[in-house]
C-alpha cells in the first residue's frame, strides 16, 4: 500500500506535531482540558492528513458504541421526521451515530424494537410512545441495564428520566380560544386516544378555554380517534352528518388534520363559511392548502436538539444524575384562512 492510501492515526498527528498522543486525543474530542490554540492545530494537521477516526477503536477504548438508538411512531409525521433532523444535528456534532425505528402506533412494534436496540449496546435511547402503549416494563427493565433514557412529546410522568415536551396545554388552549374570537361557539375537538399524554394535555386546553367563554363541552363532541384513516373518516363524517352538527372543529394530530379536510370537501362543505377548522400541525404544506390551516407550530428541530443534548449529556456523565428535568417549548398559532372571522 502506498503513503496516499495508508490510514492516517492519532499517532501521525501526534508525531508532526511533537505531542503526545493522549493530548491529540483528548483535543479531538474537544476536551476541556486542551487549549483552545492546540485543538485548532491539531485539527488543521487532522483535516489536511485526512486522518478519520476508527470508530471500532474507539468503541472498544471508551467503552462505548457511539450509537443512540431513536424509536417514533412514524417517521413519515412531519413532527418525527423534524425531530430526527434535530437528534441528527446534535449527535453528529458529538461523534454519535444514529439507529432510527419505528412503531408504527403499536406496542408491540415498540417493546421488540427497544428490546433490539438494546441487544445492540446502543449508548442511550431516546423514544415518543406509540399509541398503544400502556404498559411501560420495557423502558424499566432499559433503565435497570443502566442505558440512559430521554424521552420525547409522548412522554409517560411516572418513569425517571429526562422529557421534552411541548406546551401541549397552551397550544390548544390558545388554538381554540382563536376560534371563539372569531365567532365561533360550538366547536368540537377531534383527539388522539386519551392514554397519550399530549391528549391529556391538550383535551384540558380545549376544556378551559371552552369554559373561560361559558360555552358548553358536549362529550359528543368530543372524539378520540386512532390514526387509522378509514376509522378517522367514518368519525369524522359521523360528528358532521349529526343534526347538532358543529361549526368549527379544532384538530389536535396533524394527520387527522388533512383527513378532516378530505371528509369535509367530499361532503360539500366550506372551509370556513360551512365549518372553520384549525389544529396542531408541523406540516410545511399547510400555509398552501385551499384554504390555507390554521395551525399550532411545535419547534419540532428543537425538541430533536434537546432529545440529543440530554441524552449525551447522560453517556458522557455515566448515567448519573439526581434529578430528571422535563424541557418544555413554547407553541406558536399560525393564523391562516381555515378559522377567519364569521361573517
Amino acid at each position: 500500500m502506498d503513503n496516499s492510501q495508508r490510514i492516517v492515526t492519532i499517532k501521525d498527528i501526534a508525531q508532526e506535531l511533537k505531542l503526545s498522543v493522549s493530548t491529540v486525543s483528548r483535543a479531538l474530542r474537544d476536551s476541556a482540558e486542551i487549549k483552545l490554540e492546540t485543538k485548532m492545530l491539531v485539527k488543521e494537521v487532522a483535516a489536511r492528513l485526512h486522518y478519520t477516526p476508527n470508530p471500532i477503536a474507539l468503541s472498544l477504548k471508551e467503552k462505548r458504541s457511539k450509537i443512540i438508538g431513536v424509536i417514533v411512531p412514524e417517521i413519515a409525521n412531519n413532527f418525527s421526521s423534524n425531530t430526527i433532523a434535530g437528534i441528527e444535528d446534535i449527535a453528529y456534532k458529538k461523534g454519535y451515530h444514529v439507529l432510527i425505528f419505528q412503531s408504527h402506533e403499536k406496542y408491540e412494534r415498540e417493546k421488540e424494537n427497544v428490546q433490539l436496540l438494546v441487544s445492540r449496546r446502543i449508548d442511550g435511547l431516546i423514544i415518543s410512545l406509540a399509541n398503544e402503549t400502556q404498559c411501560y416494563d420495557h423502558l424499566t427493565d432499559t433503565i435497570d441495564k443502566n442505558i440512559p433514557l430521554v424521552m420525547f412529546d409522548r412522554v409517560c410522568h411516572s418513569i425517571n428520566a429526562h422529557k421534552v415536551i411541548t406546551n401541549d396545554y397552551f397550544g390548544a388552549y390558545n388554538g381554540v380560544e382563536h376560534l371563539i374570537q372569531q365567532g365561533y361557539h360550538n366547536i368540537a375537538l377531534i383527539t388522539l386516544p386519551l392514554n397519550l399524554s399530549i391528549t391529556q394535555n391538550r383535551l384540558n386546553g380545549y376544556k378551559d378555554a371552552m369554559k373561560k367563554y361559558n360555552l358548553p363541552v358536549r362529550d359528543e363532541w368530543i372524539i378520540h380517534s386512532p390514526i387509522d384513516v378509514v376509522c378517522s373518516e367514518m368519525t369524522i363524517r359521523r360528528i358532521l352528518e349529526s343534526d347538532n352538527r358543529p361549526d368549527a372543529i379544532f384538530i389536535s394530530a396533524e394527520r387527522l388534520n388533512i383527513i378532516c379536510i378530505k371528509v369535509i370537501k367530499e361532503m360539500g362543505l366550506r372551509i370556513p363559511e360551512d365549518i372553520a377548522i384549525a389544529g396542531f400541525s408541523d406540516n410545511p404544506i399547510t400555509p398552501y392548502l385551499a384554504p390555507a390551516l390554521t395551525s399550532v407550530k411545535q419547534p419540532t428541530f428543537n425538541v430533536g436538539q434537546k432529545a440529543a443534548e440530554l441524552i449525551i449529556e447522560l453517556i458522557e456523565n455515566n448515567n448519573t444524575t439526581t434529578q430528571y428535568r422535563t424541557i418544555q417549548l413554547d407553541t406558536a398559532l399560525d393564523i391562516q384562512a381555515s378559522s377567519r372571522r364569521r361573517q
